[in-house]
């Protein structure tokens, strides 16, 4: 009987869906690649066999083609964060599809952006027209814990851990020792709490998701997906 039951719970953990097993999030690194932070992350990334989404820049992809190739080689997905890192907000249209077409030539062949999210988060109505026209949702965030500006991994953790929940889509930068600390000390606390981490693709899968629409989280509970537009 107790074998019965052993194969009964094995056999539904392989048949449930993700969502009713564990809650799931999905890590976004900003403003990369950036030489040795990113080639650690990637190190502790691979060493806990996590995947993320890295929102690249193309001026540093152009600096650092190997860290592109080793991003994309390695299973992470590769999100457009435009090629200057200047805000899109006040550009033209045609600036915006400069910057986004400049990013997107530099990526590893077979590579593909799915997502644009423009640097700060800051969008507008130009932002989202271009993005409609080259078919790509823009992503923005639902946790936020500012790494960029407070260079304290444990305060850094502290913000994440507390307010995440299933679906959410959390901000990072893979800019400082500080920001790559606190981002696997947050994946060494939320695995050990049960969370589960993916890519935002794989995280928004079931979604419908419409080119130039803005999107924040994929909640798995059969909640819609998040829309609205926030700024770091």
């Amino acid at each position: 009987m107790k074998k019965q039951l052993t194969f009964l719970l094995l056999l539904l953990a392989l048949i449930l869906p993700v969502s009713a097993q564990a809650p799931t999030v999905a890590l976004t690194f900003d403003d990369g690649p950036s030489g040795r932070f990113t080639a650690a992350l990637l190190d502790g990334l691979q060493k806990r066999e996590v995947k993320a989404t890295f929102f690249l820049c193309g001026y540093r992809i152009r600096q650092y083609p190997e860290l592109t190739e080793r991003i994309a080689a390695e299973g992470h997905e590769i999100g457009c964060h435009g090629f200057s890192h200047n805000s899109m907000e006040g550009m033209s249209r045609r600036d915006i599809a400069e910057e986004i077409a400049a990013t997107l030539e530099l990526l590893p062949q077979g590579t593909k952006a799915r997502f644009l999210r423009p640097p700060g988060g800051c969008c507008s109505s130009s932002v989202s027209q271009v993005a409609k026209a080259k078919q790509m949702p823009i992503l923005q965030w639902s946790v936020d814990p500012r790494d960029w500006a407070i260079h304290d991994a444990a305060v850094v953790k502290g913000r994440v851990v507390r307010a995440v929940k299933d679906g959410d889509v959390i901000l990072m930068h893979d800019m400082s020792t500080s920001s790559v600390s606190a981002a696997l000390a947050i994946v060494d606390e939320l695995t050990a709490r049960g969370f589960r981490f993916t890519t935002v693709s794989r995280l928004a899968a079931g979604c419908t998701l419409r080119p130039g629409e803005i999107y924040s989280a994929f909640p798995q509970k059969s909640e819609p997906a998040q829309t609205g537009s926030q700024e770091d």
